[in-house]
């Protein structure tokens, strides 16, 4: 066997394997051979079939099987050794002559390489890490949620500015139909909020849905539409009152201290809004941390300059799937994926080059730790160690659980190492704030 590689240019080459007869001949023999042990043909004793029959009926399936497997494994073998680093994988060319009787067989496969590149770190435009802070405008309403949430409720005759009322939207047009609860004065305008006052239990009132409420996201909830649809609706709904109530909002003692925090670690207002602050900034942390890892990418991607075998990617990509895609269909693929195919190379270098590693047992223990948080939510607060092993491991035999875990601690360790090793213009701003500039 001889296999050899001829570069096209500095992102194609071709291999070319050469097989001789004496390559798989050995190993096609011993299959015959195994075959004429279990043969069970009419007219012969089992293990008694004459081999010449034998390779009549199986010889040339079993040397063309054989010689494939021989082909991938010392493709494989080939690409290993030479450390070749390539995109995809090797595409076989067609040979129009090609003949299977033949003693010796020749192969050639297009290889798509890995580009040679340069990062750059150092942004010449600056990157914007955000600190969002919660402020005391947050926490006021925040408290307020709180008093609410665990307020007195009192059903009422009639609805009032402050009332909540529940009821059922609808509109036959949009298919509306969806029963919510909102608080009159959470409605944007005082026209609205007169045709709802002094409302009574089984009263229908129509209500226009442009500018029902300051928030489309909030129209969306209440109406139970799309947020495509909720962007543009004016259409009239019909709202028939079903309840109406009100809340005292609760007084702000230790009883209700305890009922938040049992742990008793909360005794004043002003440890209760310390708390508040502390638990929103943390969330607000995880978000200001998955924009700045957004940023990086974004800015990686675009100053990291360097070519890809686009033509060769294409063609793999046409054939890569369970269905065959036309060349049409190929191309528009090669440029959706395009932009996270140069991030994946990106990401692969800086951690080979930085030697940012992840190991089995790191990842064991970051899925003890979601699975610690999820249990936490039900209320078991402190499982023992045999039963986090027992449901990670579960977890991790998984592959598509396994690989979503392994992409979040790989972005864990990548936005530690981006914080380390690049200048990033720090802006300090409210929740609000940050929705506005990085979103809107």
């Amino acid at each position: 066997m001889n296999i050899t590689k001829e570069n096209i240019d500095a992102l194609n080459a071709v291999v070319k394997v050469d097989i001789v007869a004496d390559d798989y001949q050995a190993k096609v023999t011993e299959v015959l051979t195994d075959y004429r042990k279990k043969a069970d043909i009419p007219g012969f004793r089992k293990g008694h079939v004459p081999m010449g029959m034998v390779k009549k009926q199986y010889g040339k399936s079993v040397m063309i099987d054989e010689v494939n497997k021989l082909l991938q494994d010392s493709l494989n073998k080939f690409i290993t050794e030479e450390k070749l680093d390539i995109l995809g994988n090797p595409i076989p060319r067609v040979q129009e002559n090609f003949n299977w009787d033949a003693d010796a067989f020749s192969f050639e496969f297009e290889l798509g390489l890995v580009p040679e590149f340069d990062i750059d770190l150092k942004a010449k435009n600056k990157i914007n890490q955000y600190n969002i802070v919660a402020t005391d405008d947050l926490l006021d309403e925040e408290v307020k949620n709180i008093q609410t949430r665990y307020g007195k409720v009192t059903e009422l005759e009639e609805a009032t500015e402050h009332s909540n009322v529940t009821g059922t939207f609808v509109n036959e047009e949009k298919e509306i139909n969806k029963k919510s609860t909102f608080l009159v004065n959470d409605l944007k305008g005082k026209k609205n909020e007169k045709k709802l006052i002094g409302a009574k239990e089984g009263d229908v009132i129509e209500l226009e849905t442009k500018k029902l409420f300051e928030d489309e996201n909030r129209l969306q909830h209440i109406l139970g539409v799309s947020e495509e649809v909720a962007k543009d609706l004016d259409v009239t709904v019909a709202f028939t009152v079903e309840k109406i109530t009100k809340t005292d909002a609760a007084d702000l003692d230790q009883e209700l201290f305890d009922k938040l925090f049992a742990d008793g670690s909360v005794t004043s207002v002003s440890d209760l809004r310390d708390k508040i602050k502390e638990d929103a900034e943390k969330q607000f942390q995880q978000q200001a941390d998955q924009q700045l890892l957004n940023a990086v990418t974004e800015h990686l991607v675009e100053s990291t300059e360097f070519d890809l075998p686009a033509d060769f990617l294409k063609k793999w990509l046409a054939t890569a799937g369970e269905k065959e895609l036309t060349t049409e269909e190929a191309t528009a693929e090669y440029e959706k994926s395009e932009k996270g195919l140069r991030y994946q190379l990106i990401e692969g270098k800086i951690m080979k080059d930085n030697d940012i590693k992840l190991e089995y047992a790191e990842l064991v223990e970051y899925a003890k730790g979601f699975i610690r948080t999820q249990m936490a939510q039900f209320g078991n607060m402190n499982p023992e160690e045999k039963e986090l092993d027992e449901i990670a491991g579960r977890i991790l035999q998984n592959k598509e659980e396994a690989q979503k875990l392994q992409s979040q601690l790989i972005s864990q360790k990548l936005l530690a190492f981006y914080k380390e090793n690049i200048n990033f213009n720090t802006k300090e701003l409210s929740y609000e704030d940050f929705i506005k500039e990085v979103y809107k």
